[in-house]
């Protein structure tokens, strides 16, 4: 990219000022579509980000929503036109989870719960080879290449000094006990998790069996908060086929709440560590 700007933030920044525009106007999704002669799922997938925004298509919404202040309908023409610039996910090709990448990118805290692996951004190289190997087992190994140099640098976010993620993990004791690649490769990953989770911005804890059910009993999901207030909360939920994105005030909200019961039922950071270390040592005899 020539510069940074996030084209998935900035589509889902202009999404939600078109909407607050229609909104103002007092129309529905439905009216707006057939003033312009589009279908309804086109402006809804325009607000929500989920879709490039043309300047054509804010000019005619802008129209539609009698917009005079001409400063307006240039910042959102400008911001219309860096939606459509390529962040640098698009060098590797079609990637099925570009948005929620282009999101994490732009995050400034990222909570997660991972009931069956270790989280993506605390892999080593050598786990995340073998674990895309087994979950995608017809995939070539050019893909499978290309899946684990784009982990790598998503997890760039982490080392990085000026604005690191602050992430918190909550990890189900499945995910340390499941053997990806073999005893050995384990071992380095577990420590590494252990290394990783001493670092100032990053919170490691471990849900283990004997809590029985818990908030997080129905799968892995993750929260993403922004830096900029304008931008609302996001709920992760990765699917086989497609992936959800909430942003509705109310399901945030109610994830935030399960998440704070993971939290408060898992073990804390120092028994984490010790927890991950004893479970090394087993791998390691």
């Amino acid at each position: 990219m020539a510069s940074n700007v996030n084209p998935t933030v900035r589509r889902r920044r202009l999404g939600q000022e078109l909407r607050r525009l229609r909104e103002l106007k007092g129309m529905t999704a439905e009216e707006v579509a057939e003033r312009l002669l589009v279908s309804q799922s086109k402006i809804s997938r325009l607000e929500n980000g989920r879709r490039s925004i043309s300047q054509r298509d804010v000019r005619d919404l802008c129209g539609v929503y009698e917009v005079e202040d001409h400063r307006i309908v240039d910042s959102l023409m400008q911001m219309a036109k860096d939606s459509r610039q390529q962040g640098w996910w698009h060098a590797f090709g079609d990637i099925p989870y570009s948005v929620y990448i282009g999101l994490e990118t732009d995050a400034a805290s990222l909570r997660v719960y991972e009931p069956q692996v270790v989280p993506g951004l605390l892999q080593t190289r050598q786990y995340a080879e073998a674990l895309i190997s087994g979950a995608l087992p017809e995939s070539s190994p050019a893909d499978i290449e290309k899946r684990v140099s784009v982990r790598a640098r998503r997890q760039e976010r982490i080392k990085d000094t000026e604005r690191p993620l602050r992430l918190w993990a909550v990890i189900d004791e499945s995910a340390l006990r499941r053997v990806v690649g073999d005893k050995r490769l384990m071992v380095e990953q577990l420590e590494h998790l252990i290394e990783q989770s001493q670092l100032p911005h990053v919170t490691v804890q471990v849900l283990p069996f004997d809590m029985g059910a818990h908030p997080g009993i129905s799968g892995h999901y993750a929260v993403l908060e922004f830096p900029d207030t304008s931008d609302s909360s996001v709920v992760y939920i990765e699917g086989v086929t497609s992936d959800l994105y909430l942003e509705k005030a109310h399901d945030v909200q109610r994830y935030s709440v399960m998440y704070e019961h993971l939290r408060a039922q898992a073990l804390n950071v120092d028994q984490t560590r010790q927890f991950v270390a004893d479970i090394a040592k087993e791998y390691a005899r």
